[in-house]
């Protein structure tokens, strides 16, 4: 499957997803109005900030875009030793939100963002870490097809700098939401940073996502299962063309009594650990359901998953592989 058409990113970023229009200015636009606390929305709660950060080449400069657009005030590239500074800067604008990109371009700062994330947290300013992945092969691709070069070059062969950029961003990446955009498209990517941003009020999210496994397993999956042992209607003929959208294809599986069963064992897993993932504060869970071709099985399963789940629990759902056809 595609990963869709590329381009570059920021100066020294490298590629990205391709977006087109205009972007917010590089490094940090400060406002002139400084105050002395953290912004805060209206009746006192803290401001939500949402930090975009990620391996270089995965689409960051894509999801910063599609935050500006959702009505974020959005900052590229600013240096996390400015980040408190800047959030008191911010103070006197209660109507905004704020985006900022964080990438490896501030290496030697980034000792500094894990505690001053921590310490902002514990002071009750919301921050929303996500993290954007992609497979080293198709980064590699990315890089290549664009020419450029990766921020980390001076270190050795386009492979060992990306996997010296995972090294330098593992520590950040276990507290972030995570997003593998190995397959996604342009379209794809902005309507899931949509998603997240709003949902991030909620306690647990869950996000049930289908697909195919010949085009491999989603990077972000916390849960994978695997449902091609189950009927399959793409050799029923007339539900070939179909999805697992279709009520006749809903039908189809409803009448397998494998299929129920195993639909009523992962709902009630999900449910058993639920719990304990809330306890553990995680914000988000994703569930990767895989068929052979991602359309028929796995589109089903989540959807009912979903709807299971989405009374007393905020469920999310992405189809990788049908939300990416034309």
């Amino acid at each position: 499957m595609s990963t869709g058409p590329i381009e570059s990113g920021p100066s020294g970023a490298g590629p990205s997803l391709s977006e087109g229009g205009e972007r917010s200015g590089e490094g940090a636009i400060l406002s002139s109005d400084a105050g002395s606390a953290v912004p805060r929305e209206a009746g006192g709660q803290a401001a939500r900030v949402v930090l975009v950060t990620g391996i270089s080449g995965s689409g960051k400069s894509v999801a910063l875009h599609a935050l500006e657009d959702a009505g974020f005030f959005c900052v590229d590239n600013l240096p996390p030793e400015l980040l408190r500074d800047f959030l008191q800067l911010e103070t006197q604008r209660r109507d905004r939100r704020i985006a900022i990109a964080v990438d490896v371009r501030s290496a030697g700062s980034l000792p500094h963002l894990l505690p001053l994330l921590a310490q902002l947290q514990g002071e009750g300013i919301g921050v929303q870490a996500i993290f954007l992945d992609a497979t080293t092969g198709a980064l590699v691709r990315r890089f290549s097809e664009t020419r450029r070069a990766h921020p980390l070059a001076d270190r050795g062969a386009l492979v060992e700098a990306i996997e010296l950029e995972r090294q330098l961003l593992a520590d950040l990446r276990e507290l972030s939401t995570v997003i593998d955009t190995s397959q996604l498209r342009p379209t794809q990517l902005r309507a899931w940073m949509r998603e997240l941003v709003g949902a991030a009020d909620s306690r647990l999210t869950l996000v049930f996502e289908s697909f195919a496994y010949k085009h491999g397993v989603p990077l972000d999956a916390d849960y994978v299962f695997d449902i091609r042992v189950l009927p399959n209607p793409h050799y029923v003929r007339e539900l070939r063309l179909l999805t697992g959208r279709d009520l006749a294809v809903g039908a189809y599986l409803e009448a397998q009594p494998e299929v129920l069963d195993m639909l009523t064992q992962i709902e009630a897993f999900l449910r058993r650990w639920l719990p304990a993932f809330e306890a553990d504060q995680r914000s988000y869970l994703t569930v990767a359901i895989g068929c052979t071709g991602g359309q028929h099985r796995s589109v089903w399963f989540a959807e009912r998953l979903a709807r299971a789940f989405g009374i007393g629990t905020q469920a999310l759902v992405r189809h990788r592989e049908l939300d990416a056809a034309p």
